[in-house]
C-alpha cells in the first residue's frame, strides 16, 4: 500500500469513528441528543460521548444546561450516564409499543422533582439549623437532570411521540423524529450506508 493509500485509509478510519451529525430532533430535544450520546459505530464499535467527567461537563455546557467550566466530577458524570440509559429505555419502548420498564419511569419522574427551587434548611454542630442552597455542582447536576427529565417526559407524552422512531440503518441505535413515512436513518451517513448494503446484498444476491 502506497503512502497515499495509507493517509486515505486512515482519513477513512478517523471518519468512521466520529461520531455522526445530530439526529433530526435533538435541536428541539436535549433529551434525545442525551439518548444519543451512546453510538453503536459501524463494525459494533461503541462511542460513548459523555465516558469520562470533562467529556459530560463539554456535552452539558453545549447544550445550555450547565455553565462551562463548573468541575463535573465522576459521580455527577455517573448519574447523566445513567439517565441516558432510562430514557434510552422509555424511548425505545414507546418505538416498539411496548410497555415502559416500571424502573425508567421512577428515574425519570426522580429526576424532574430533584431540582431545589428554593434554599434548603440544613443542620450542622457549628452553625445549627440554617438554610443553604445546594453546592453549586450538585445544583447544576439536579437543575439538568430535571430539565432533561422534564423534556423526556414531554417529548414521550406530547404530540411529538409517534414521530419517534430509531434509525433503520444496523447498527446505528440512536433515535430521530422522522418527518412522513420515508424509510428514516438518523444521518446522511446512515443512510448512505443504508443504501449500500441494499444494493451490495442486490448485486451478490442468488439469481432468480
Amino acid at each position: 500500500m502506497s503512502a497515499d493509500e495509507e493517509y486515505d485509509e486512515e482519513r477513512r478510519e478517523h471518519a468512521r469513528s466520529e461520531p455522526p451529525p445530530a439526529a433530526p430532533g435533538e435541536s428541539a430535544h436535549p433529551a434525545l441528543a442525551l439518548a444519543n450520546t451512546a453510538i453503536t459505530l459501524p463494525g459494533g464499535r461503541a462511542l460513548d460521548l459523555l465516558a469520562v467527567p470533562a467529556e459530560a461537563e463539554d456535552w452539558l455546557a453545549a447544550h445550555g444546561l450547565a455553565p462551562a467550566g463548573i468541575g463535573v466530577r465522576e459521580q455527577c458524570a455517573t448519574q447523566l450516564r445513567a439517565l441516558r440509559e432510562h430514557v434510552r429505555s422509555l424511548l425505545a419502548a414507546r418505538v416498539d409499543g411496548l410497555p415502559p420498564h416500571r424502573s425508567a419511569l421512577a428515574a425519570v419522574n426522580d429526576a424532574m422533582t430533584r431540582a431545589p427551587a428554593v434554599p434548603l434548611l440544613y443542620w450542622d454542630p457549628v452553625r445549627g439549623l440554617h438554610r443553604a442552597a445546594p453546592h453549586p455542582v450538585d445544583a447544576a447536576l439536579d437543575h439538568a437532570l430535571a430539565a432533561l427529565a422534564t423534556d423526556a417526559a414531554d417529548l414521550l407524552a406530547g404530540p411529538e411521540a409517534d414521530r419517534l422512531a430509531a434509525c433503520a440503518s444496523p447498527p446505528c441505535n440512536r433515535f430521530l423524529l422522522q418527518h412522513g413515512r420515508r424509510r428514516h436513518w438518523c444521518s446522511t451517513r446512515c443512510g448512505d450506508r443504508a443504501r449500500a448494503a441494499r444494493a451490495y446484498a442486490r448485486r451478490t444476491g442468488p439469481a432468480a
